[in-house]
This record gives structure tokens, sequence and C-alpha cells, in this order.
């Protein structure tokens, strides 16, 4: 499996307890699995991030490739 790197940012980051993680996952589906196992807070965020990967729109059965950056945007307040 590739090893990809993701950037949590906001609320994501503050479930996770740091920024970045790098991860060997073969499509997002995995690597939100990977990265929130044990961590039901991090889980919970994750569910409702938008994804993007390498700055393009992704979906949990979206493949990943060697080095790729996936970023974790959860829902953002303000108007």
């Amino acid at each position: 499996m590739p090893e990809v790197t993701i950037r949590y940012f906001a609320a994501a980051r503050s479930a996770a307890g740091e920024s970045t993680a790098t991860a060997d996952a073969a499509s997002l589906g995995d690597l939100i699995t990977t990265v929130s196992v044990d961590r039901p807070e991090l889980a919970r965020v994750l569910s409702l991030c938008t994804f993007l990967l390498d700055g393009e729109r992704a979906v949990p059965s979206t493949p990943l490739r060697a080095g790729a950056l996936v970023d974790a945007l959860p829902p953002f307040a303000g108007g």
C-alpha cells in the first residue's frame, strides 16, 4: 500500500492532536479508517469532513498513490 500524508485542519486538527500524519492506505476510505482506529472523536470529526486529494475533491472510494497529500476539511463556521 502507498504511504500518504493527511493534513488536519480546524476541528480535525484538534481531534487528532496533530496537524499531519502519514499512513499506508490504498483508498481515502482506508486512510480514514487507519488514522481513526481507537480515536472515536477523530472518527466523528472525519465523518463530517470534506477531503481534497492533491487539491481535488475526493470521496472514500478514491484510490491513493504513494506520496499523495490528503486534506481533511471539517465544516467551517462563520458567514
